[in-house]
């Protein structure tokens, strides 16, 4: 090999040993390793919401439980009970303090589908000319972890009575930035046997087994002008 050949390889290696070599940028020597990123973020997934302790009233508006289904293992369907009403009873310092009862309008049920809902509010089911409304009523309230609680309570329909588990997270709280009065978001999730309320039908091939879904918010009212 010549003088000329071994010099030009020399050179390569020089090169590209230089380029392993090479220090980070500031822009690489800033960014975080994804461990501390996924760190981060836990951390800011643990950090508890301050909520504060009162009666809140449930924004119908802003309040959805729905529920879904099989139907023959083909499809998820799914309804939503509307116009919601009811009150939460939050104690920050001792959520099993805190209580909850809501009443569901059967005249707000909506499947999304006309002909179903007359079906769902029928003898087969609901039978809401005698028995327009489902209530739920608290019995126990447990801590379940940061911004989580597990909430027991009596579901009422058809005038059976069942008790229903919730998982419910404390999505936020703070003042309502457009009411101007303390406000509180939640999310739940739980399941229910509908032959164990009386709707039935089908039953099951339409699934028994009904998955809860629901989301809610409420304020605290202020409080009336004394004169």
């Amino acid at each position: 090999m010549n003088t000329e050949k071994k010099l030009l390889i020399a050179l390569a290696i020089a090169v590209a040993v230089s380029a392993c070599s090479k220090p980070e940028t500031s822009a690489e020597a800033a960014a975080p390793a994804p461990e501390a990123m996924e760190a981060a973020a836990a951390e800011a997934t643990d950090t508890a919401i301050a909520a504060a302790s009162g009666t809140y009233v449930l924004d119908p508006t802003h309040t959805d439980v729905l529920v879904q289904w099989s139907h023959f293992g083909f499809s998820h369907p799914s309804a939503h009970f509307g116009n919601v009403e009811g009150t939460l009873v939050y104690n920050a310092e001792d959520p099993a303090q805190s209580s909850v009862e809501v009443t569901l309008p059967l005249s707000g049920l909506d499947s999304f589908v006309p002909k179903l809902d007359e079906h769902l509010k029928g003898a087969d089911f609901f039978d809401a000319a005698t028995y327009p409304v489902a209530t739920f009523k608290s019995t126990a309230v447990e801590s379940a972890g940061v911004n989580a609680l597990k909430v027991t309570g009596d579901l009422t329909i058809k005038d059976q009575t069942h008790p229903v588990v919730l998982d419910v997270t404390l999505n936020g709280a703070g003042q309502h930035p457009m009411l101007g009065a303390p406000a509180i978001g939640f999310s739940a999730t739980g399941q229910l046997k509908r032959t164990d309320f009386g709707v039935g039908a089908y039953a099951p091939n339409v699934s028994d087994e009904v998955e809860l879904r629901i989301t809610t918010e409420g304020t605290i009212p202020a409080e009336p002008a004394v004169n």
